[in-house]
């Protein structure tokens, strides 16, 4: 099993950036890496309860994730499970994400993601970079 832990700092304050990571319309911006749509996205990450999103590049290929979320804090944390599906529409292995904000003292906020349990080192560089496009999102929408 590998893990990935990404940080990141936001000028906004917590409040802010926990809003943009789980209110449906926030999310519906930023979910997925940077050149895909998604044409299903059921994702609040405001409460509790199953969520689904499938991602489609430009060539019209689609990728179905589906999970739980299990644990919200406003504004400090929100959790859910992870677990891609197979062109079947079988769900594969789970992993678990983790949202964290903490505020910061000066102004702003560290966000701070962490996926873990996912099956191998490949499975979490490709998640890495992921990750990491959708944050580009993000930080362009809280700039």
């Amino acid at each position: 099993m590998s893990d990935l832990i990404i940080e990141r700092r936001f000028d906004a304050d917590a409040a802010t950036v926990f809003a943009y990571l789980t209110r449906p319309e926030h999310i519906a911006k930023w979910w997925g890496p940077e050149g895909m749509a998604c044409p299903v996205l059921d994702v609040d990450l405001t409460k509790t309860g199953a969520w689904t999103s499938t991602m489609a590049n430009a060539d019209g290929a689609r990728f179905k994730v589906s999970g739980v979320v299990e644990a919200v804090d406003p504004p400090r944390s929100v959790a859910f499970t992870w677990g891609w599906h197979d062109e079947a529409d079988r769900r594969g292995p789970e992993s678990r994400v983790t949202f964290e904000v903490t505020p910061i003292a000066e102004g702003g906020a560290v966000f701070t993601l962490t996926h873990a349990d996912l099956p191998d080192d490949e499975s979490a560089a490709n998640h890495t970079e992921g990750w990491t496009s959708a944050l580009r999102k993000i930080e362009r929408l809280l700039a």
